[in-house]
């Protein structure tokens, strides 16, 4: 177990060696729902939208009808519509470990290169391992990254460019009476266009960085749950174990919201490179990670 030097020590990882997804690690998902985003793919498990190769994962998004379950499978389970099925003009996919392996507190890191173009949304998130404190949102959603439209130029300023990504959490109640609060910073130049992008999650704290520098801390005091399940002081709903999701999604109502571009059809295929992904446990105080030497701000 290697130990880094801030005292975090490496307890799970995907280098992305071999020449195939590793089944143990992860799961892909097969529908076209839509993220409840009105996203316009369909989730395969083709090996033309996910595949690892040269110690890579690469999620391909194509400009292909595809037709697959109108629901994910953790809406389709013994329920009635389950069998529905549905069309999008796009395929691509998305990776998780969900009920393979989950975190309560760690450093959780991936290192990626985006894509770009109008309507590109490609997103390294967490989601809770079970709905404790209810459904979405009130069990809480931590998105690590997400970009959307990035390397499209921007009216409002000239010759300048998309370039943001944004760091959220959603908490609350059930949907509709959730909320979220979250922040975003530039992407800094990068020879290559790889970034690492992670988070520190402490009881009571996480913290957001790119390339190890943090540009947003919340604290518990910043978010809540209208669980009765909720102990006072126990940071609920981040004081759950959750799992890793990676995945390239196109347009939905963060990407075409943010302009009128909708989804440029031109450019496919689109791809979101994945180097490695890594989580890390403090090694002082494994319980609530408050041990370790919180990260330099950018």
């Amino acid at each position: 177990m290697a130990v880094a030097d801030n005292g975090w020590a490496l307890v799970w990882s995907d280098e992305f060696d071999g020449n195939r997804i590793d089944a143990a690690k992860w799961s892909l998902a097969v529908d076209c729902w839509g993220g409840g985003n009105n996203e316009r793919q369909c989730y395969t498990a083709s090996g033309a939208n996910a595949a690892v190769s040269d110690g890579m994962l690469t999620i391909t998004a194509l400009h292909q009808t595809v037709r697959g379950p109108a629901l994910p499978e953790s809406l389709r389970e013994g329920k009635a519509g389950s069998a529905a099925m549905a069309s999008k003009p796009y395929s691509s996919a998305r990776l998780s470990t969900r009920g393979k392996a989950d975190w309560r507190y760690g450093r959780i890191e991936v290192r990626a290169k985006l894509p770009e173009g109008q309507g590109t949304w490609p997103a390294i998130w967490m989601l809770p391992r079970d709905d404790h404190y209810g459904r979405w949102a009130a069990s809480g959603e931590i998105d690590i990254m997400e970009a959307v439209n990035l390397g499209v130029p921007v009216a409002t300023c000239g010759d300048c460019r998309e370039d943001h990504i944004l760091g959220t959490l959603h908490f609350g109640g059930e949907a509709p009476h959730n909320t979220h609060r979250g922040a975003e910073t530039n992407l800094p130049p990068s020879v290559d266009g790889f970034h690492v992008f992670g988070i520190e999650w402490r009881a009571g704290q996480i913290s957001w960085s790119v390339d190890g520098q943090v540009y947003q801390t919340q604290t518990s005091t910043d978010w809540k749950t209208l669980s009765a399940l909720a102990a006072p002081g126990s940071g609920a709903p981040f004081d759950r174990p959750f799992y890793l999701v990676l995945n390239l999604a196109i347009g939905g109502g963060l990407p075409e919201g943010r302009n009128s571009g909708g989804v440029a059809t031109s450019g496919f295929p689109k791809r979101l490179l994945i180097d490695w992904a890594r989580v890390y446990r403090c090694t002082a105080d494994p319980e609530t990670g408050l041990g370790c030497a919180a990260p330099p701000v950018r």
